[in-house]
């Protein structure tokens, strides 16, 4: 497995993915991954409640062992770390994911920047720019926004 998500990361890293995900399987994991793993670093504090949202998000999302969630993560962190721009991780996940399956990432997002009992203002504006970057309109995304904070209560 740890081979696997090695290989998708040089993937990501070397070429633009085309198409399909047949030859990459987890490419939409580590995409969204990175994205919730940003959210979770965008304040500069990463504690344990927005940690456990992270990977409860991705359980929700996707079918992951511990093993896999574990990998994926440690993953998703590295990338995350070393990426300049997060458009080519918007731009798997838009070519993937129809508009419900986008605004339930989307409302995920808010659930992490909630996790420690309010999301601050970097975490906001990321979470904003993501919205654009993923296609979600403004009612989508405030509704999910809700959402998010009103199951964070």
């Amino acid at each position: 497995m740890l081979r696997i998500l090695t290989d998708l990361l040089e993937s990501l890293q070397g070429q633009k993915l085309r198409g399909g995900s047949a030859s990459a399987p987890h490419t939409l994991e580590v995409a969204t991954a990175v994205l919730l793993v940003e959210v979770m670093r965008a304040d500069g504090k990463t504690g344990e409640a927005e940690c456990t949202a992270v990977a409860a998000a991705l359980r929700s999302k996707f079918s992951l062992g511990e093993q896999e969630l574990t990998e994926l993560l440690e993953l998703a962190r590295e990338r995350s770390e070393n990426s300049h721009d997060l458009y080519s991780f918007t731009e798997r996940l838009n070519e993937a994911f129809d508009v419900p399956q986008r605004i339930r990432i989307f409302e995920l997002l808010w659930t992490v920047a909630y996790a420690d009992g309010h999301a601050d203002a970097h975490e906001a504006h990321l979470i904003r720019r993501l919205a654009d970057l993923l296609h979600i309109r403004p009612g989508d995304a405030v509704a999910a926004k809700d959402r998010a904070e009103s199951s964070s209560q």
